[in-house]
């Protein structure tokens, strides 16, 4: 079982982005956390399906507030908590297996600017990167997901 946590994502977009990539891969359920956009409001809908092309009706989605308590009460059902981020105890995408932790994972993402806080990454039970080979340090939060997502699936 995979699920997904969303940690002040800003754009709709990217939030779009994600649900197509999460329908894509078998998640089966988004937590949009923080000050994450919920496909909710006339604006907030329109934008997310603009990307999302329908997965934000497929996928079931909650919203919920501190992201910390979150993972806290995600780890007491039994889930594997997975963070994306490039922080110096991350180790790479490729060499992490899925299948050594459980079966129910919780991938988290954050910020598109600031990424995981410390108050987050420390509740992961494995924190992993993606390699970067050119000049910037990271990707964009929803193409990153979907890379995540596919080592996840494997």
């Amino acid at each position: 079982m995979l699920i997904a946590v969303l940690d002040n994502i800003r754009s709709l977009y990217n939030v779009g982005s994600i649900f197509r990539t999460a329908d894509a891969f078998g998640f089966q359920k988004i937590y949009l956390s923080g000050y994450t956009p919920e496909p909710i409001g006339e604006k907030q809908k329109r934008e997310i399906h603009k990307t999302a092309l329908g997965a934000e009706e497929f996928i079931e989605w909650e919203k919920s507030g501190q992201t910390w308590k979150l993972l806290e009460n995600l780890k007491k059902q039994g889930f594997y908590i997975v963070g994306l981020e490039t922080d110096k105890k991350a180790i790479n995408i490729s060499k992490f297996n899925p299948s050594v932790s459980r079966q129910k994972i919780v991938l988290v993402v954050g910020n598109e600017i600031k990424g995981l806080s410390q108050q987050i990454l420390k509740r992961c039970d494995k924190i992993v990167k993606i390699p970067m080979l050119g000049k910037k340090e990271s990707l964009n939060v929803s193409v990153a997901f979907g890379v995540a997502a596919f080592y996840l699936r494997k």
